[in-house]
């Protein structure tokens, strides 16, 4: 059983995103890295460590708690990074997102233009039908001559 899943993006601007940073080792690293440091999995594994540190004093230092804040604050160094990785990368997501609605939004608003100048014109023909129907109307009425 996996610590953490990835789930495929059904959207399909989401999917093309998705594919080109499947395309880059780096970007399928931070990924891992970020998926996996999110993950409670990843808290279980630190508390793991933790006890096991506390325990077992390691080096036999007199006061062991220094190399573990010095491993401990270059962790958090790096998993900053990858949030900011994180973020950085759902706002692209994000605005992928908004490009692609912003292009259905254009489709839409030409359609609706097309869709307002052919009711314009169904309009304009319905008045010369029903003029030329009411002029046959009135010839047909006409006493003859």
């Amino acid at each position: 059983m996996a610590l953490w899943r990835r789930v495929d993006p059904k959207h399909p601007s989401l999917a093309r995103y998705a594919e080109q940073r499947a395309a880059s080792l780096q970007d399928r690293a931070a990924d891992a890295i970020t998926a996996f440091a999110g993950s409670m999995g990843f808290v279980y594994l630190h508390v793991a460590w933790f006890v096991l540190w506390l325990k077992f004093e390691p080096f036999n230092d007199a006061f062991p708690y220094g190399l573990l804040t010095m491993i401990v604050s270059l962790e958090a160094i790096f998993l900053g990074t990858f949030v900011m990785i994180s973020q950085n990368r759902a706002d692209v997501r994000r605005q992928v997102l908004a490009d692609h609605q912003w292009e259905m939004i254009q489709a839409e608003e030409r359609q609706n233009e097309q869709l307002l100048d052919l009711s314009k014109r169904l309009i304009t023909l319905t008045t010369e039908i029903h003029a030329l129907t009411t002029e046959v109307h009135q010839e047909v009425k006409r006493p003859p001559a």
